[in-house]
């Protein structure tokens, strides 16, 4: 860690128990580190010779095969710092998160990358290629940083989102009865509501051939409906 902070540049480590005074007598050293990006802070737990952290539920999977993994696994987990907490969920804070977690998936031995909102374990180059993109103006990486999963009404719903907007979106069976092209659309939907926010109004949009979409919050205001208009 401390040579990728070195040789990156693009984060640092901002303390480091096991340096000063307090040597290896800190309980705490060598535990975690706490790392800045863009002056945000985030904690990095799990490290030895503490005990690594427990591995997170695994609902979706992407560019991993099916029966991963092979062997036993340590986790590390990235946390937003204490001062953070507050605005864990603001974008900022969670852009900045997920840039560090793609620039950490990088390292040679890193074997997945756990979202843990969307419950979603990428391979590394998954998870890094597609929050890269997104980080330089790209679209959302909606398989990662959310997941989709079919309804029982035969449409597809949304896992994650509701980290970035508070929400999660659903399609309409309607819409989804090409799967291919009823994911391409959700995540086309996905960047747009990450990208506009929280929705709290009816809002129609053009859809891929021009037809028109409607997207509606729930009663709840937890979902988002998306519906041919």
């Amino acid at each position: 860690m401390r040579a990728l902070a070195t040789s990156d540049g693009g984060f640092g480590i901002s303390l480091d128990p096991s340096d000063g005074d307090s040597g290896s007598e800190d309980p705490e050293a060598g535990r975690w580190l706490e790392l800045i990006v863009n002056g945000l802070t985030y904690d990095l737990e799990g490290l030895a010779p503490g005990e690594p952290e427990d591995l997170p539920p695994r609902g979706h999977i992407y560019g991993l095969p099916q029966d991963f993994p092979g062997g036993p696994l340590e986790a590390v987990t990235i946390r937003p710092g204490p001062h953070l907490t507050a605005g864990g969920t603001m974008l900022p804070v969670v852009r900045g998160m997920a840039w560090l977690t793609a620039r950490l998936a990088a390292i040679p031995f890193v074997q997945a990358v756990a979202w843990h909102p969307a419950r979603s374990w990428s391979s590394p180059r998954h998870f890094s290629e597609s929050v890269v993109r997104w980080a330089e103006g790209g679209p959302f990486p909606g398989l990662g940083l959310t997941a989709l999963a079919p309804t029982p009404e035969g449409g597809l719903q949304s896992e994650g989102l509701v980290l970035f907007t508070g929400q999660e979106l659903r399609l309409d069976p309607q819409l989804v009865k090409d799967r291919a092209a009823g994911a391409r659309l959700a995540l086309r939907l996905l960047h747009w509501l990450v990208e506009n926010g929280r929705l709290d109004q009816k809002v129609t949009l053009a859809g891929p051939g021009g037809e028109p979409l409607l997207l509606e919050p729930s009663a709840n205001g937890r979902f988002v409906g998306a519906s041919l208009g």
